[in-house]
C-alpha cells in the first residue's frame, strides 16, 4: 500500500468532482493513483451514467480502450463499478509528461451507445532521483576566483510535480557551495560556486557528495560523487551557436540517418579550447533512439523510432572544454508521421448463426476498425464484397454494425464467408481484411415437394392382401427435422368404401400396399390423396393424387344373352324355304365381364344337324347358309355353338340354336297340336303373328327388288334375320357395364319387334332386323363392315333403317 497525503487526497477529491462535472454531458472522468493493485474500484461507472445494473448486463456493457493499449480496466457487470485490471505505472505509460491520461470507451449495445472515459493517472513518489552520471568530474584551474560558477547536470526523478525532484544539498566542504536556479521551462540549473580560492600544491584533487532530494511524502533522495580536479587556469567555456537546435525527422527513418549537428566554439587555445560533447539530460527512450557523437557533434538515428510511441524528443547536449569548463543546449526533435501501421480490424460482438426468416437491416455483428497513424493516414475506410446480402453502415466513431440487407435462403445457400476491407487514405494506403464465417440457420419454410404433380398407379386384379402397389415420394430441402417427410393417405371414401379399408401406406417410405383384392368388375378404378408432412414446428404439407387403375384378369366366362340357356325358355328361329346362300338366319349373343382381349369372343359351331347348310361369323356370332336350301333339307336344324374368349387361358360356353325350314306355320306338325290344345286364345295369336310375318316378309321382298334395280343386276333374295334380345334375358350383373366388355356394343345394334309363342308355351322364335353384318372389331363395338354388305355401295343408309 501507499501513502497518501492531504495534498494528494485534496487532487482527488478536485478531479472526482470534476469527472462528475463532465458526467452530465454523457462522458465521465475518474483519477487513481499508479501502483494500485488488481480489483482496486475506481468508481461506479453506472451510477455516474444513470444506469441500472441490469441495463449494464443486458446490454452487454464493456470497457474498450483507444488504439492498442492493454485494457487496464474493468467494470463489474454485477455492481457497475470501475475496477484496476492491470496495475499501470505513471512513469512506463507516460514518461516526463505531466499530465498522465487514459482514454477509455464504455460500449453498450443494442441499440450501441458509446461514453468516452478519461482516467487521470495520478503521480505516486515511487523513483528516487538519479544522477545521469555515477561520478561528476570537474577540472577546475586553481586560478579560479571566488565566485565561479561549474556548471553540473542534475538529478533526473521519473516522477513529476511534488514527487520531482525539489532540492539539491551539497556535502559541507571548505571551498565550494551549491547554487540552485531555475530556468523558463521550470528545470533547476545546478552551479558548484567556489567560495575559497584553490591552492593546487595544498591539494590537488576534492571529492564532494551531492544529494538530490525530492518532494515526496516520505522524500526520496539520490546522491552523486563530485570529483574535482584543480588544474592551472582555463578561464572560458564552451559556448553553443544555438540555445536550441531544431530537428524533423520521419518515423521511419532507418538506423545512421543524421538527424542534425551541434556545435559549440572555446576561445581557449590547446587542450583547453578543446570541446566535447555528450548527453547531460535525456530520457531512456531518447538514449535508446539516438546517438551522440562526442567529437563532431553529430546526432543520428541509434534504432527505431515510432511516431505513435513518441512524437518529440528532448535532449540536453553539453558541451565541455578539455579543463572541465562546459555548457549545454537545447535539442528538439520532432517525428513526422508516415502511413506505416496498417488498419485493424476487431470483432466487437456477432451472432454467427442467422435465421433464415431474418428481415432485411438486422444487425448481426458490430466492428471496429483502428489505424494508429494520424490525420489522412489514419482515416480508414471499411468496406465489404457486393455479392452478399451484407453491408456495413457506419455509426459511431470508428464503428460499423453489420447488417442484413436482403433475404436469406438456405436452401440456396447456408453460409456465408464475408471479407472485410479495411483501408486507409495514406498515400500509399494500407489494407488489412478479416474474414467472417456466418451461418444460416434452418427455418421450417419449405413443405414437402412431390416429384410429380399427380401419380398413376396399376394393380391387376385378385391381387394379395398386403401387395405393394406403388411408391411416392416426396423431397423437402429443409434442415434434420424440418426437412424429414412422412407420408399419410388423406381420410376419404370411394363410392361408400373407407379409403383405409383400400389401401395403406407406409408413412416412413410412402409405398402404398394394397389392403385387400381387388375385382376389376366392380371396381375398375379410383383415385386417393396422399400427404406429406415434415416434422417442422409448426409442420408443413402438401399432397397429390394418385390415381390407381385395377387390371382386368380373364377370371369371367363368356355368358351367352341370346339364345336363352336351356331350361328357361327354348328359342326357335323360323327360316324360309326360300332363302339362298349366304343369307342371316340367326345370331348368337354373348358378352363377357372382363375386358380388353380378355372379352374378344370368338364364335364356332361345335355339332350341327346338317354340317353344311349353316356357317357362322367367328367374330360377329351371325349364322348364316352356306347353300340354297333344298326340299331333302329337314325342316329341323339344331345348332350346338361354342364362344370362346381371348384371354390366356380362353374360358368359353356353349349353346343350342334351333332353327325351322318353313313358309307356314300350320306346316308345322307341332304348332297344329299346339293349335288344337290352346283354343281361340292361341288361334288369336297365331293369326296376328302370321299377319306379322306376311307384312315382314313382303317388306323384305320390296327391299329386295330395290336393292337389284340399284346395281342393275339379277335380283336374289335375302333373308336378314337376327335375334331380338327382351330385356328379361339380360344378367343383372351386365346391366350396368360402361365402356367394357361386349354388352354396350350388343345393346346398341339391335331392335326388338315381335314375338311368337309356339304351341309348348315353352319355346319363343321372332323376327328381328339385323343392325350389323359385320364382325365384332378389336375395340368391342360391332360395327357394319363394307365387305359383308350385300346392297353394295348405292346404297348409303344401314339396312336396319328400312322398315
Amino acid at each position: 500500500m501507499l501513502n497518501k497525503g492531504l495534498p494528494a487526497a485534496c487532487l482527488m477529491l478536485i478531479l472526482f468532482l470534476f469527472a462528475m462535472a463532465h458526467g452530465v454531458k454523457g462522458d465521465v472522468s475518474f483519477s487513481v493513483l499508479e501502483e494500485m493493485k488488481r480489483g482496486y474500484v475506481i468508481g461506479n461507472i453506472g451510477k455516474d451514467l444513470g444506469l441500472n445494473v441490469k441495463e449494464l448486463s443486458a446490454r452487454k456493457a464493456r470497457i474498450d480502450a483507444e488504439g492498442n493499449r492493454k485494457g487496464f480496466c474493468n467494470i463489474n457487470l454485477g455492481t457497475g463499478e470501475l475496477t484496476v485490471a492491470e496495475i499501470m505505472d505513471r512513469e512506463s505509460l507516460c514518461r516526463e509528461k505531466l499530465s498522465c491520461v487514459l482514454k477509455f470507451e464504455l460500449v453498450l449495445e443494442n441499440p450501441l451507445e458509446l461514453h468516452k472515459i478519461t482516467l487521470h493517472i495520478q503521480d505516486v513518489n515511487d523513483n528516487s532521483p538519479i544522477f545521469p552520471k555515477e561520478v561528476i568530474k570537474l577540472e577546475i584551474r586553481e586560478s579560479a576566483i571566488k565566485g565561479a560558477r561549474f556548471r553540473m547536470s542534475g538529478a533526473r526523478d521519473p516522477d513529476t510535480g511534488q514527487n520531482a525532484v525539489q532540492n539539491y544539498m551539497l556535502e559541507r566542504n571548505d571551498h565550494f557551495v551549491l547554487a540552485v536556479s531555475s530556468n523558463k521551462d521550470g528545470r533547476k540549473n545546478l552551479e558548484l560556486v567556489l567560495d575559497k580560492e584553490l591552492d593546487r600544491e595544498q591539494q590537488q584533487e576534492i571529492t564532494l557528495i551531492l544529494t538530490a532530494v525530492d518532494g515526496g511524502i516520505p522524500p526520496r533522495s539520490g546522491s552523486v560523487q563530485i570529483h574535482v580536479t584543480i588544474l592551472d587556469a582555463n578561464d572560458n567555456a564552451p559556448e553553443f551557436t544555438q540555445e536550441v537546435y531544431r530537428a524533423t525527422l520521419p518515423e521511419n527513418s532507418p538506423v545512421g540517418t543524421l538527424v542534425l549537428k551541434v556545435s559549440a566554439t572555446d576561445s581557449d587555445e590547446g587542450i583547453n579550447g578543446e570541446v566535447t560533447y555528450e548527453f547531460s539530460q535525456v530520457s531512456t527512450l531518447a538514449e535508446q533512439a539516438f546517438t551522440l557523437d562526442s567529437k563532431t557533434g553529430e546526432i543520428k538515428v541509434n534504432g527505431p523510432i515510432d511516431f505513435e510511441e513518441e512524437s518529440v524528443y528532448e535532449i540536453q547536449v553539453e558541451g565541455k572544454d578539455g579543463f572541465g569548463l562546459s555548457s549545454d543546449t537545447k535539442v528538439i526533435i520532432e517525428l513526422t508521421d508516415v502511413n506505416d501501421n496498417i488498419p485493424e480490424i476487431f470483432l466487437k460482438s456477432l451472432n454467427s448463426h442467422i435465421p433464415e426468416n431474418a428481415l432485411p437491416g438486422t444487425e448481426i455483428g458490430i466492428i471496429n476498425v483502428q489505424d494508429r497513424d494520424l490525420e489522412s493516414n489514419g482515416e480508414v475506410l471499411c468496406v465489404i464484397g457486393s455479392n452478399v446480402p451484407f453491408k456495413l453502415v457506419p455509426s459511431i466513431k470508428k464503428y460499423y454494425s453489420l447488417i442484413t440487407t436482403g433475404e436469406l435462403d438456405r436452401e440456396v445457400k447456408s453460409d456465408y464467408n464475408i471479407t472485410i476491407t479495411a483501408t486507409d487514405q495514406g498515400s500509399p494506403s494500407l489494407a488489412s481484411s478479416k474474414t467472417v464465417y456466418l451461418i444460416v440457420a434452418d427455418v421450417n419454410d419449405n413443405p414437402p415437394a412431390f416429384r410429380q404433380q399427380s401419380y398413376s398407379a396399376h394393380i391387376t386384379e385378385n391381387n394379395k392382401p398386403g401387395s405393394s402397389i406403388f411408391s411416392v415420394s416426396a423431397t423437402d430441402p429443409d434442415w434434420r427435422q424440418n426437412g424429414t417427410v412422412n407420408y399419410a393417405l388423406y381420410p376419404g371414401d370411394v363410392d361408400g368404401t373407407p379409403v383405409s379399408s383400400l389401401l395403406s401406406i407406409n408413412g416412413d417410405t410412402g409405398a402404398i400396399l394394397a389392403v385387400r383384392s381387388f375385382d376389376y368388375e366392380k371396381l375398375k378404378s379410383f383415385k386417393v390423396q396422399v400427404i406429406a408432412r415434415d416434422n417442422g414446428s409448426p409442420p408443413l404439407s402438401s399432397n397429390v393424387t394418385v390415381s390407381v387403375s385395377v387390371a382386368d384378369e380373364n377370371d369371367n366366362a363368356p355368358q351367352i344373352l341370346y339364345p336363352a340357356p336351356e331350361g328357361k325358355s327354348l328359342m326357335t328361329e323360323m327360316v324360309p324355304k326360300a332363302v339362298q346362300a349366304n343369307s342371316l338366319v340367326s345370331k348368337v349373343i354373348a358378352v363377357d365381364g372382363d375386358s380388353g382381349q380378355n372379352s374378344w369372343l370368338s364364335y364356332h359351331i361345335l355339332k350341327a344337324t346338317d354340317a353344311g347348310l349353316f356357317t357362322i361369323g367367328t367374330h360377329s356370332g351371325e349364322i348364316r347358309t352356306q347353300r340354297d336350301i333344298s326340299e331333302n333339307d329337314g325342316m329341323k336344324q339344331n345348332l350346338i355353338v361354342s364362344v370362346k374368349d381371348n384371354g390366356q387361358p380362353p374360358l368359353s360356353a356353349t349353346c343350342t340354336v334351333y332353327l325351322l325350314i318353313s313358309d307356314n306355320l300350320a306346316e308345322i306338325p307341332e304348332l297344329k297340336d299346339m293349335s288344337q290344345g290352346t283354343g281361340s286364345k292361341l288361334t288369336t295369336y297365331l293369326i296376328i303373328a302370321l299377319v306379322s310375318v306376311s307384312i315382314f316378309f313382303l317388306t323384305f321382298v320390296i327391299i329386295i327388288l330395290a336393292v337389284k334395280f340399284c346395281h342393275r343386276r339379277k335380283p336374289r333374295l335375302l333373308f336378314d334375320g337376327a335375334v331380338a334380345i327382351p330385356s328379361a334375358y339380360l344378367p343383372p350383373n351386365y346391366a350396368d357395364v360402361d365402356g367394357t366388355g361386349t354388352l354396350r356394343s350388343v345393346r346398341s345394334a339391335y331392335n326388338y319387334d315381335a314375338y311368337l309363342t309356339t304351341g309348348s308355351r315353352t319355346s319363343d322364335f321372332k323376327f328381328v332386323r339385323s343392325y350389323n353384318d359385320g364382325t365384332l372389331p378389336a375395340d368391342l363395338t360391332l360395327r357394319k363392315t363394307s365387305s359383308q354388305d350385300p346392297f353394295g355401295p348405292c346404297d348409303e343408309t344401314d339396312s336396319s333403317q328400312v322398315k
